[in-house]
């Protein structure tokens, strides 16, 4: 017991493969199931304050995504990196990756500073199609939210870097704590800021945009007192801190692929979006209906992301140790369980979808109705890709932990971009119903390659591996 206090993360590489996943991934799931609440509970406030609120929303999401994107795709980069350090028993060197990693967030938190403070009107207007409904008012909405998420967006960046320290040692109690926190806060902030409770003034978006940067901020703070407090393999002391070139070559290796992978689907919610609105009469609804079927799925992909974290953690390190039994069985694991959490996912969608979009309902009780029609229609053809998803995102996952992040990026490519995309033109042609089959055929041909990526990631990386004794360095 004493030894486990010392150093947290060898149980990465000598517990039980069976309580080590839901050791270390149940946490970063629970978190990730809040997370995708409060992201949930934004929308429904903001379309019962206003049904424009909810389009100007949805059309600033794909660059609030770019954000997430570059904070969480570095943060892979970092939490692959200091769990193959950690794993080869090399501390000092982990430690330096989380200097070199802070320093690669803070460079994305200045990024978006500079875009939200001068373009983020330009950027709106861009987004908003004049054939949208009210799309002057829209745009406006729009520019005000953007504006706040991305120059305050410092809380993001850093609670994300501070997360990914904790999970890298298997501390995911604590990471969970620490996302739960900003969660809790944009909960309660949401309705107070948004219809003006309790004293405050009616902000409206605005007070989904600063509830949603006050969490942030809370999720940084009690994410640094914790790796401080909590954390010694990686207690950030400012006199060890130096600039590596190699390491922050190391992290960019995993950390752009991932943050070109999940940037991705910000490119794709843009595009989707035009070809929705171009839709007469019906583009406003599906739009909002591909928005609120991003947030429902959170739900049910949440908890596999928070699942594939963990595994980055755990295989990473028994990766950089030479365990190659238990890196396979870390994997066979993880399909497992993704394979079951979206097998759920995919009877609920099906059984209730018109109960899930009840929940969006706006004071307009037609444009509920109609938005209500396609949704039920989109639901259930969208998630019937959800099981192939499971094969294509544990195996990103595998490729992440490896260090072979451009594998990941390639099959994103593919499913987001050179599939989806022109799917889904093409579909449109049909009618909007036929457009939701797009997303079926783009994850078939992903799960396809992935497999494909696996066996010769598995024949040259994986199988080669000498399986030494655990604890052996």
């Amino acid at each position: 017991m004493q030894s486990e206090r010392k150093d947290p993360s060898a149980l990465l590489g000598t517990m039980p493969i069976g309580k080590l996943v839901p050791r270390v991934s149940v946490p970063i799931m629970v978190s990730m199931l809040v997370q995708a609440l409060y992201n949930v509970v934004d929308s429904i406030f903001v379309s019962r304050y206003d049904p424009d609120a909810l389009t100007a929303v949805s059309l600033a999401y794909p660059i609030q995504m770019l954000m997430i994107a570059l904070s969480v795709g570095m943060g892979v980069g970092i939490n692959s990196l200091i769990s193959r350090k950690l794993g080869a028993g090399r501390r000092d060197e982990a430690r330096v990756a989380a200097w070199n990693g802070m320093l690669i967030e803070l460079c994305g938190t200045v990024l978006f500073m500079l875009v939200g403070a001068l373009f983020a009107g330009m950027l709106l207007n861009a987004l908003t199609s004049s054939g949208l409904n009210n799309a002057d008012k829209i745009r406006s909405l729009g520019t005000t939210y953007l504006s706040i998420v991305t120059v305050f967006s410092q809380g993001l960046f850093m609670s994300v870097l501070l997360e990914r320290m904790l999970q890298s040692t298997g501390n995911t109690v604590l990471s969970m704590a620490t996302q739960i926190s900003g969660a809790v806060v944009n909960i309660i902030l949401d309705p107070i800021m948004i219809y003006g409770l309790l004293g405050f003034p009616e902000l409206g978006v605005a007070g989904a945009a600063v509830a949603t940067v006050t969490g942030q901020w809370a999720a940084m703070g009690v994410g640094f007192a914790l790796n401080q407090k909590k954390n010694p393999e990686l207690r950030l002391r400012l006199k060890e801190f130096r600039y590596a070139p190699s390491v922050v070559k190391a992290i960019l290796a995993v950390g752009l692929p991932s943050t070109v992978m999940q940037a991705i689907s910000s490119v794709m919610t843009i595009d989707m979006n035009s070809i929705l609105s171009s839709f007469p009469r019906q583009g406003n609804d599906a739009v909002n209906v591909l928005n609120i079927y991003f947030k429902l799925q959170s739900f049910v992909f949440m908890p596999v992301f928070g699942l594939g974290s963990g595994m980055v953690a755990i295989i990473g390190y028994n990766f950089g140790a030479g365990l190659k039994k238990r890196v396979y069985e870390s994997i066979r694991v993880a399909l497992k369980l993704a394979l079951t959490i979206l097998a759920v996912g995919t009877v609920i969608f099906l059984v209730f979808p018109g109960q899930l979009m009840s929940v969006f309902e706006s004071r307009e009780a037609a444009a509920s109705s109609s938005m209500q029609a396609i949704g039920i229609t989109a639901m259930r053809t969208i998630c019937l890709h959800f099981m192939f998803a499971a094969v294509g995102i544990t195996l990103s996952n595998v490729f992440q932990a490896v260090g072979r992040g451009m594998y990941s990026m390639i099959i994103s490519l593919c499913r987001q971009l050179l599939v989806l995309l022109p799917a889904a033109w093409i579909l449109s042609g049909v009618s909007l119903d036929a457009v939701w089959w797009s997303f079926l055929i783009a994850e078939f041909v992903s799960m396809t390659l992935s497999v494909v990526f696996y066996r010769k990631c598995d024949r040259t990386m994986i199988s080669p591996l000498t399986d030494k004794e655990a604890g052996d360095k």
